[in-house]
């Protein structure tokens, strides 16, 4: 018998377990209901909701935000100062290439099914922070693209995108990113989520370039636990998903040579990432939610 989603954390158990729950709206409704604790907040201080502090009149300060009961205590004149919420919007950008659809191991996710729920988590903390969130899918093309909205009710549309995204039978090329880039217009904050199996100096010019243009650049690296280290095993088959070039070898004899170099990769990316501005956290497929989002939302 399946507990109610109430019962424990989602964000907290395997991925695995939690997409065996429901469908991606209640699973991600689940998600964000465990982890999120509040609305975020900005350091600058304007008339909104949720009050921050006083502080002493000044001329030209509207009268209606005088605090009378302090001025009665006090005789002195203070105005109510309130934390002023952010309006942030924020595009999704998810690779749906072939590659996407990979996992290591039958009981878990395959990356593309992972990155979906992330983004659908995403989306549902950005719209009940009253930011405005978009959605656009790409592989060798865009695919769809979801304009940016701060309503409540626009993350049905974005959810029922993303679980109508299915991978695509090649990677992303440069026609799809110059795409990602002009659809870009409005300046606001680039979650960009891949496993970045994609031509590096191409996809870092496009990502540079929307920094260039005043966007904040997230990129959040999606990778199976089996592609950052291989498992041992006698002599394995190896079959590229959107090349379908195949290799042979011994993982004993080759594991920590393919180690090394994995963690070169994302190493390199990381680097490049944060050395023009970027923030780049790498997430692997049995992170369990609330970890790869609290990577997101620090991010």
């Amino acid at each position: 018998m399946t507990r109610p989603l109430t019962a424990s954390r989602l964000d907290l158990l395997r991925p695995d377990e939690v997409a065996r729950l429901g469908g991606l709206e209640v699973v991600t409704d689940g998600i964000v209901e465990g982890f999120l604790a509040g609305l975020h907040r900005s350091r600058r201080r304007g008339f909104s909701v949720e009050f921050a502090e006083h502080r002493q009149y000044q001329p030209g300060d509207e009268p209606r935000y005088v605090d009378w009961k302090l001025l009665g205590r006090t005789d002195r004149l203070y105005v109510k100062q309130f934390e002023e919420e952010t309006n942030l919007r924020a595009m999704l950008v998810l690779d749906a290439s072939a590659s996407m659809a990979w996992t290591g191991a039958v009981e878990r996710l395959t990356k593309l099914e992972y990155a979906t729920r992330l983004a659908a988590a995403l989306a549902l903390v950005l719209l009940r922070q009253r930011d405005a969130a978009g959605l656009i899918t790409f592989d060798e093309t865009v695919r769809s693209i979801t304009p940016a909205r701060a309503r409540s009710s626009h993350w049905t549309s974005l959810a029922r995108t993303l679980a109508n995204t299915g991978p695509g039978s090649a990677t992303a090329a440069e026609p799809a990113l110059r795409q990602v880039v002009a659809a870009l217009r409005s300046r606001g904050m680039v979650i960009f989520i891949s496993d970045l199996l994609l031509d590096r100096p191409l996809t870092l010019k496009a990502l540079k370039y929307l920094r260039h243009r005043g966007h904040q650049v997230l990129v959040l690296h999606i990778a199976d636990p089996a592609e950052l280290e291989l498992a041992r095993g006698d002599e394995t088959r190896f079959r590229d998903p959107e090349s379908a070039a195949v290799v042979t070898l011994t993982p004993s004899e080759w594991g920590a040579a393919y180690r090394e170099t994995v963690r070169g990769v994302v190493r390199a990316w990381g680097e490049a990432c944060r050395a023009s501005g970027m923030r780049y956290a790498l997430i692997p497929t049995d992170s369990p939610f609330g970890t790869a989002l609290g990577h997101a939302l620090k991010a």
